[in-house]
């Protein structure tokens, strides 16, 4: 099945690449990852409205849905930009307060689930890692935040008597520290969070289903992430392989390279309709959305890491070089393995799902 945009889906990827393009060229983008600091970016991603896509309205966004989504989370993949901020905000937004997810839509800050983004995000508070005290504030400590650098409001799950339950937290309150770590990966950010009799307001919410709906949709956004960094991948393989020459030809010409640059593009398409497929499954309530988005996870995250090490073969030893593009999309698709959930992790969830078949 080969999935088909709608000319309005269309038309605001073509116009959302266009604006990756012209805002995060390459040079621009190796600066905000030499001084660590990509708020410039963020900064009009939030005022310039991209943010607020995939939003209603009614909540001070720009409309659209998980699809739009994960348009945009291809679309920045695609350049390598700085998206922590901004996938941290997509996943917390659904359990903020209209008027707090307006402000954060409008530029008032980004916010993040305090989660460890080296798991499902449903996996959250099932270790008690936060908690609150006997004065109703908040104590725990979780490694590996996603955007947590770059948040202003933080979104905690907390365990206790009456169960899971989700606060909202100001990121400048005096009990909260914020310890940035480095990644490999510069594209994105992580930071420890912890929490000491840390201020927070419960929200109304169900947390068990928020978080449990905030999985399937980090699923499909990192699918799709991984989706935009292999398809231009691949465009860079391709373009490398008619420019070098060997024995007077171009390395395009030989059978081996046709072969590894046709492998990859099965992928691209095949990851292509499996990713869109599985957000408008999420989007939509399907009655099996939690396999869809699980499948789109393991299967188009680890196609881009295989398609990776094709395209860094295809490269030669320039592709190993620091000074080379293809090592900021190499490394995107080598985190997007494992962030959220590792291949592993979702490819469980697809078995659990899956029936028995007795033998016979």
């Amino acid at each position: 099945m080969r999935w088909e945009l709608a000319e309005e889906q269309d038309l605001f990827r073509e116009s959302l690449r266009g604006w990756v393009e012209k805002v995060a060229p390459s040079d621009t983008v190796r600066g905000w990852f030499a001084t660590g600091d990509p708020s410039e970016f963020e900064k009009r991603l939030a005022d310039e409205g991209w943010l607020a896509v995939g939003t209603t309205e009614e909540r001070g966004g720009q409309g659209g849905g998980l699809l739009e989504t994960a348009l945009t989370a291809e679309e920045l993949a695609r350049r390598a930009a700085p998206s922590a901020a901004w996938t941290a905000s997509v996943l917390a937004l659904p359990a903020l307060p209209d008027d707090v997810a307006a402000d954060v839509l409008s530029g008032g800050g980004f916010a993040t689930l305090v989660v460890d983004a080296g798991r499902p995000v449903d996996a959250a508070g099932t270790d008690g890692s936060c908690h609150l005290d006997t004065d109703g504030n908040l104590t725990g400590r979780v490694e590996s935040v996603l955007g947590a650098d770059r948040a202003a409001r933080l979104v905690v799950p907390t365990t206790g008597a009456d169960g899971l339950a989700l606060h909202l937290v100001d990121a400048s309150d005096q009990g909260v520290t914020l310890t940035p770590h480095d990644l490999l990966d510069r594209s994105r950010s992580v930071a420890t969070v912890a929490l000491t009799a840390a201020a927070g307001t419960r929200l109304d919410v169900d947390a068990d289903a928020l978080l449990a709906e905030a999985a399937l949709r980090s699923a499909a956004l990192v699918a799709a992430d991984s989706l935009g960094a292999m398809e231009r991948m691949l465009e860079m393989a391709v373009d490398y392989s008619l420019q070098r020459k060997q024995f007077g030809v171009p390395i395009g010409s030989f059978q081996a390279v046709k072969h590894a640059a046709a492998s990859m593009l099965v992928s691209v398409e095949a990851a292509r309709s499996i990713a869109y497929f599985a957000a408008s499954s999420v989007d939509d309530g399907n009655s099996e959305r939690a396999v869809h988005a699980a499948i789109a996870k393991a299967q188009v995250c680890r196609d881009a890491s295989k398609a990776a090490d094709s395209a860094l073969t295809m490269h030669g030893a320039i592709g190993y070089t620091w000074e080379h593009d293809l090592h900021l999309l190499y490394k995107r698709v080598k985190l997007n393995e494992r962030l959220y959930g590792s291949t592993t992790a979702w490819n469980e969830r697809i078995a659990a799902a899956l029936p028995l078949v007795p033998r016979g």
